[in-house]
């Protein structure tokens, strides 16, 4: 019996070669820490340091995805939209599967506008956004992954987390709140409770949102400059982009520890908001077709029923 699903492997060859540039290294049977990948920037990924992840080595401005007209591919984003609403749809009506969508990323990385342009489309019955915020004390008062197995999705849900379980190998790592062998331990917690969602029928997609630190300056700027978006700023912001390099090293840290066969990363570059939504729709589509979703059977003894 295989340890993770299948679906990861996109019937798609051309679309998963490109989607593979784009992870942190190859799958590896301990959950990330195998042989490195020739994966990143332009097919490159920096593996001469023992397989160390470096975020530079992936253009946040870059396009793979784009077909090079941006209104064609905000029409290819929008048709995307439309087909991910009917796989939705079957994903409901199949039952056999949960999908779990993690979008993680610094501040104004695009989350909302992910959840917006991507999973927009769907009916609301079937898809659920939660956006985690710092943990309550009730949350505090239990394990830190207590609140996230409440919230995963149930037998054909789609679930999208805005922010998520990685904040607890961010926040306290940049800060000094954990030690190195705290931060080691979340990271098995963490994959092993990521292996106890796909071995129950959990489809877990991941994507860090990777953004410049000059485009997130543009966009805080935006928001100040615009008294319509100020209740998006927090003065909180800017203490964060103080700290930008830490918790560039902590993403580098905790990507390749986290990128499994069962919960894959995928780093999406993101100054483009319409090439961000293109290659996570694009990623999506794959996934569950792989999934080859299928209605119930029907009821014999309706066949001939009519209604009077």
């Amino acid at each position: 019996m295989p340890t993770y699903l299948p679906p990861f492997d996109i019937a798609d060859d051309a679309l998963a070669k490109q989607w593979r540039q784009w992870q942190p290294k190859d799958f590896a049977p301990n959950g990330g820490n195998g042989k490195n990948g020739k994966n990143g920037k332009n097919g490159k990924h920096a593996d001469k340091d023992n397989g160390a992840l470096h975020l530079k080595d992936y253009d946040p401005g870059a396009k793979p995805f784009s077909c090079g007209d941006k209104a064609l591919d905000k029409a290819r984003v929008e048709e995307l939209a439309l087909e991910l609403d009917a796989l939705q749809d079957l994903l409901y009506a199949d039952r056999r599967y949960k999908l779990l969508v993690v979008l993680q990323g610094m501040d104004t990385a695009g989350k909302d506008g992910t959840v917006r342009g991507v999973f927009g489309r769907m009916s609301a019955l079937g898809v659920h956004a939660v956006g985690w915020k710092a943990p309550t004390e009730l949350e505090r008062a239990h394990d830190y992954l207590w609140r996230i197995h409440r919230q995963v999705p149930g037998a054909g849900e789609l679930t999208v987390f805005n922010r998520s379980h990685y904040e607890d190998v961010l926040v306290p790592v940049v800060n000094g709140w954990i030690t190195p062998e705290q931060q080691r331990q979340r990271y098995a917690h963490i994959n092993d409770f990521e292996r106890l969602l796909a071995e129950t029928g959990t489809v877990v997609m991941k994507f860090m949102l990777h953004i410049s630190k000059d485009e997130q300056r543009q966009r805080l700027q935006e928001r100040l400059d615009d008294p319509t978006k100020h209740w998006k700023f927090d003065m909180g912001d800017i203490q964060v982009r103080e700290q930008w390099d830490a918790y560039q090293r902590a993403y580098e840290a905790f990507l390749p520890a986290t990128h499994t066969p069962w919960a894959p990363w995928t780093i999406v570059p993101a100054d483009s908001k319409t090439h961000r939504n293109l290659m996570i729709a694009s990623v999506l589509r794959g996934v569950l077709q792989r999934l080859e979703l299928r209605y119930p059977p029907g009821d014999p003894a309706l066949e001939k029923f009519t209604v009077k």
